[in-house]
């Protein structure tokens, strides 16, 4: 992918109880999706494309979460109107849409999640653009009940 060099820096991979995870991480001005937005960019779209074409090779399961910064959205009131919240679930979604449309079968994708500001990857910095990420969890393998 000549692309990767570009977005390598973005790219999280890490192991954790669940299993493998992918994080997709932001910049400031938006490089998997257009910022604000539940709509990817060209690169986004380009390394989901990929990264389903790998995944639907796999027997594996895979839950998809969308996470967000702690900016209001927009000043948008969080009791009505389109929020965090809103947008988190909606990146998710549409990574799932394009995975989908790139051969992960409708069965691999088993959860998807929208947690706001609710899990940030810097705590420390809850502005800081890498909290706003979309994460492909590829769950284990569970085979005579161990992970594989």
């Amino acid at each position: 992918m000549p692309d990767f060099a570009k977005m390598r820096d973005n790219i999280r991979f890490s192991v954790t109880g669940e299993g493998l995870r992918i994080d997709l991480l932001e910049t400031e001005q938006g490089m998997f999706f257009i910022a604000g937005s539940p709509n990817p960019t060209g690169i986004g779209e380009r390394l989901l494309e990929v990264l389903g074409a790998e995944l639907a090779k796999m027997p594996n399961t895979i839950v998809i979460e969308g996470h967000t910064d702690a900016r209001p959205f927009r000043k948008s009131d969080p009791m009505s109107g389109y929020s965090n919240w809103e947008l988190s679930a909606d990146r998710a979604n549409a990574a799932r849409r394009l995975l989908h449309s790139y051969g992960v079968r409708p069965s691999q994708v088993v959860e998807v999640r929208g947690f706001a500001d609710q899990r940030l990857l810097n705590a420390a910095d809850p502005n800081d653009a890498r909290n706003r990420r979309v994460s492909v969890v590829v769950m284990f393998l569970i085979t005579d009940g161990q992970p594989q």
